[in-house]
């Protein structure tokens, strides 16, 4: 069974991610250590005790759709229910409508746990998260008081609505349509898939966030609105009125998550007799709506992000738990009677201990990136934008990196339990099953390395990421002057990983400089790991300085897992042409 890793998660945000230096800075105010180690305690509690003992259940039962409404397991409406009356969805919300105004780092802290627990139930209130973002930075002052109170406090729950069977990733391909009514209402025609949590039992109304595209709209994502249609519509007094038109048809059946109801919507056809059309109002200006949906995308993308670092601590923690447990063979190391617990053996140990390092390397760089937007947010001038870009830059790291982390470490998971992780009883499937979801959502993790490497590596005049590299050679510096014991190569494999990166990073930045954009991006996937990976092993080392007992698997990062910086340099200084030549026998048309 899941336990929250407390302890971890509070020394990666103060101590590596730098929550500590701006709590005692005053940055948060009055917020104090004291607060966030009950506020982090408690959430750890509610996970272990309440949320995770709901997740076999989940994955065995799913979410369940008749007559267009969707049951979700026995136990999860109750347990969204006792998640609600804690606070847990206000962690992060504005003051101004009910919420709590705390940092992103620790509102991210807590989305793990709930994640690690059951990405399921964790994966629902993301969305409202991301929906009440979208709506104080964008609506009109008429839609947050008719809807951000209700939305912050999780009485209602949110969603978003981007994708159609035709599109894809790609939204210059939308068609849902958009009618004025004269009104200053619109009315909303199309379908939407994929839309996770579009129906469900938790809460008596559902706000949907829809792009859709007016009758005089420019093509392509120039010409795309962003819309807020209530599953209710909801009267001046917030009290709720008739059914809009929209409904679910449909629930996917999915490799994991079972419980999170994947949902497709139809909008404007009349459901339950009414007049066709949806009812809508426009969230900012008229063709404006990706600026407006982006930032609801940007929060989910790190919200994903940590669902790989929750489903990787899951596993790692499973995996550890079953090694101890298991007994098979003989192991140098093991003087006992009988067969030798299998943690025992060194090809076991490297897979623990894999798992356990690319997990905190992953928990690291998110923190990081939400103690970017923090500072962002209450800093001015030069700093908020020097900060602005650190978020930038580090948000498709927090999502893709993290991501592929949670996959390959569920998969080790897999492979410690042996044939037992390929049989459902144990729950080390039911992981694997969770996580590969992670990197296809919210843009894909191709789709976040060409973001890095296109819009994320100019930023500063192409500057910043040099600067940041500059920054964790300091921790490489650290490391090779201080008189602690243990760190072997760990100096000097960071050194070289950093000189890796800066060579590959000169090698993209001087490509998209001459035109030669598919050269860059036929490298954008091994570069955004390669940066992850030094960004990371950086990151081990800050907290293994912090504390001495974290040096061994610093070590071990840098001397078993940093070397793949090289190989992977090769691949993006070297790999364009024979790609591009490979490539043209996969084409049939």
């Amino acid at each position: 069974m899941y336990r929250a890793p407390v302890e971890d998660i509070a020394f990666t945000l103060k101590h590596v991610a730098g929550m500590k230096s701006a709590l005692d800075a005053g940055t948060f105010g009055d917020l104090g250590e004291d607060l966030v180690d009950a506020v982090l305690g408690e959430a750890g509690r509610f996970a272990t005790d309440e949320v995770a003992p709901l997740y076999k259940i989940g994955d065995e039962q799913g979410a369940v759709l008749k007559d267009a409404a969707v049951t979700t397991p026995p136990g999860w409406k109750e347990l969204y229910r006792r998640w609600i009356d804690g606070g847990w969805n206000a962690l992060s919300g504005p003051e101004a409508y009910g919420g709590q105004a705390l940092p992103t780092m620790l509102g991210v802290a807590a989305l793990e746990m709930w994640n690690s627990a059951a990405m399921a139930f964790g994966i629902g209130p993301t969305l409202t998260m991301g929906a009440v973002e979208a709506l104080d930075k964008h609506a009109s002052e008429e839609l947050k008081a008719k809807y951000l109170e209700k939305l912050v406090s999780g009485e209602w729950m949110g969603t978003m609505n981007l994708t159609e069977p035709q599109a894809g990733s790609d939204l210059n391909a939308l068609r849902a349509r958009a009618e004025p009514a004269g009104d200053g209402t619109y009315r909303i025609f199309g379908q939407k898939i994929f839309i996770t949590y579009g129906e469900h039992d938790f809460t008596d109304n559902i706000i949907h966030l829809v792009l859709a595209r007016l009758p005089d709209a420019p093509a392509g994502t120039r010409g795309i609105s962003l819309f807020l249609v209530p599953k209710f519509l909801v009267g001046d007094d917030g009290s709720l009125g008739a059914r809009n038109d929209v409904f679910c048809s449909g629930l996917e059946h999915k490799l994991g998550i079972h419980a999170s109801p994947t949902c497709t919507m139809i909008y404007g056809d009349g459901f339950g007799g009414a007049a066709p059309g949806a009812i809508g109002w426009l969230i900012g200006e008229e063709n404006k709506g990706l600026a407006c949906m982006f930032t609801m995308m940007n929060n989910a993308r790190l919200a994903v992000g940590m669902q790989g670092v929750a489903v990787a601590e899951a596993a790692t923690q499973k995996a550890i738990a079953y090694a101890n447990e298991r007994r098979q063979g003989k192991a140098a190391s093991y003087a006992g009677a009988g067969m030798a617990p299998i943690v025992r053996h060194p090809d076991v140990q490297r897979n623990l201990l894999t798992m356990k390092a690319l997990t905190q390397t992953a928990r690291a760089i998110s923190y990081c990136c939400a103690h970017a937007i923090d500072l962002a947010r209450v800093s001015t001038g030069d700093e908020a934008a020097h900060w602005r870009d650190r978020a930038n830059l580090l948000t498709p790291l927090a999502k893709a990196f993290s991501t592929d982390v949670g996959v390959e470490v569920a998969s080790l998971g897999l492979q410690v339990h042996g044939g037992m992780g390929f049989i459902e009883e144990t729950g080390a499937a039911a992981l694997y099953r969770d996580a590969r979801i992670a990197p296809i959502y919210e843009g894909t993790n191709g789709i976040q390395a060409i973001d890095l490497v296109m819009r994320k590596l100019p930023l500063g005049g192409g500057e910043h990421v040099y600067g940041y590299i500059v920054e964790l050679a300091a921790v490489a510096n650290a490391v090779r002057i201080s008189n602690l014991q243990g760190f072997g190569r760990t100096a000097d494999a960071l050194d070289e990983a950093l000189a890796e990166l800066t060579h590959a990073t000169r090698f993209l930045q001087k490509l998209s400089a001459d035109g030669q954009s598919d050269e860059a991006l036929a490298g954008a996937t091994p570069y955004l790991r390669l940066i992850s990976l030094a960004a990371g092993g950086a990151y081990l080392a800050q907290g293994a300085l912090a504390d001495p007992g974290r040096i061994a698997l610093c070590r071990f990062f840098a001397e078993n897992l940093l070397g793949e910086a090289r190989a992977l340099k090769d691949r993006i200084i070297g790999g364009a042409e024979s790609l591009a030549a490979a490539g043209k026998a996969l084409i049939s048309a």
